[in-house]
């Protein structure tokens, strides 16, 4: 099988990876890929978000499936290559909308019956100040469109929740929910559904979850703290009434669904939907399956997965802690030098992905974006498993590197 991997971040690393494990994978390429994902598959130069120049690229590379991120899925690029008669792993244009617009995705579950956080959607600043008054502290204010995951703001300060929806076109204002919060990847053929291992990721920048959002500072899998009654009952809750809502309008979704999930006093609850593999969680989980993946792809985007899959999982736990540049989420400074992966790497259980990184003309890898490395440790022991990636991390060194110090913290 020939793949062809859109995007040049960590989870998609991730994914080359766990394909360039896979017997039955005989090419792989990325568009457009990253010095990691260079190791292990032949990278393009192309638009990920272009439609019609991926639909290009695949059909010149021959391949048998494309993998797309959200943007590009959002943008139409799954469309543009099914159009070409390729195989796509990722949602429809319309489906894709359950990322791409939060109140679309209310909607939808509504609908479906699925339990989320009340909310309000708001198009000026009176609507706004109403629904953060009628809310409460804290409050919960979210960019209604795609923003990589650093559109939410959670404060207590008023003010700063009304400047964060003034800088957006249109806001979802919703009641806080209080618990802990995990993943979950379900695998999704329009119609049936194949849930994935769980994971727990780490969205604030700070440690103790202080400073603003992020696209995701860490995770580990498995999540052993969760009851196995909820996780039993996750599928039937929040994934198959929302692929059957979407199958009723007429915009089946095919492709991996991602529900944030958080469990409150009441339940588990849904806090949003991707339509994409979720980064940091992505790195820990594919790490964890030892089933082949590029069946379970293709299976996907040609509507023939088989519900009784039996997935093998290692049953070790795996942490990854993320090395973001100095200045992220914000303004992350870029050009600088990034060393000491190989002697992070040489440690027994130790793996590290990029995500954003670069080669300077002289080799040199350079810090290229925000989040740049995915420092992965795998361990029977959870513990080991956290102190591995400590002890990796030592070895990176970045001028101003930022990361957590306490990723799967209770997990020790």
């Amino acid at each position: 099988m020939r793949i062809l991997v859109i995007g040049p971040g960590g989870r998609e690393h991730a994914i080359v990876k766990a394909l360039a494990r896979d017997p039955e994978v005989t090419q792989l390429h990325a568009a457009p890929g990253n010095p990691g994902i260079a190791a292990q598959a032949t990278c393009h130069p192309v638009d990920a978000c272009d439609g019609p120049s991926v639909a290009a690229l695949a059909a010149e590379l021959g391949v048998d499936l494309v993998v797309g991120p959200e943007a590009p899925l959002i943008a139409g690029v799954a469309d543009a290559v099914r159009a070409t008669g390729i195989a796509c792993f990722g949602p429809t244009q319309a489906a894709a909308q359950i990322e791409g617009s939060k109140a679309f995705a209310k909607d939808v579950m509504a609908a479906a019956g699925i339990p989320t956080a009340k909310s309000r959607t708001c198009t000026n600043s009176d609507e706004v100040r109403a629904a953060l008054t009628d809310f409460g502290a804290p409050y919960v204010v979210k960019d209604d469109g795609l923003a990589a995951g650093k559109g939410v703001l959670v404060t207590d300060d008023l003010d700063a929740a009304l400047a964060h929806a003034a800088g957006c076109e249109k806001v979802l204002v919703e009641e806080f929910l209080s618990g802990p919060e995990f993943s979950a990847f379900s695998l999704c053929d329009g119609t049936r559904s194949v849930l994935l291992a769980l994971a727990r990721d780490y969205k604030r920048l700070g440690d103790s979850d202080a400073g603003p959002n992020t696209g995701g500072m860490g995770a580990y899998s498995p999540v052993s703290w969760l009851p196995a009654e909820v996780e039993d009952h996750l599928a039937e809750a929040v994934v198959e009434p929302l692929l059957a809502e979407l199958a009723r309008r007429g915009t089946p979704f095919a492709g991996v669904l991602f529900p944030g999930l958080i469990l409150t006093n009441s339940g588990v609850k849904v806090i949003e939907y991707n339509a994409r593999f979720g980064d940091p969680e992505t790195q820990v989980v594919l790490e964890r399956l030892e089933t082949p993946l590029a069946g379970l792809l293709m299976a996907c985007a040609t509507g023939t997965l088989k519900t009784d899959t039996n997935l093998i999982w290692s049953p070790d736990t795996v942490v990854n802690v993320v090395v973001a540049s100095d200045g992220y989420p914000g303004n992350p400074v870029t050009g600088d030098t990034i060393t000491g992966l190989d002697a992070a790497a040489a440690i027994d259980g130790v793996d590290v992905l990029h995500a954003g990184t670069a080669h300077r003309q002289d080799g040199a890898l350079i810090a290229a974006g925000g989040r740049l490395l995915s420092v992965l440790a795998r361990a029977a022991d959870p513990s080991q498993a956290r102190q591995k990636a400590y002890q990796a991390l030592d070895h990176i060194e970045l001028r101003g590197r930022i990361t957590r110090s306490d990723i799967a913290a209770d997990l020790t």
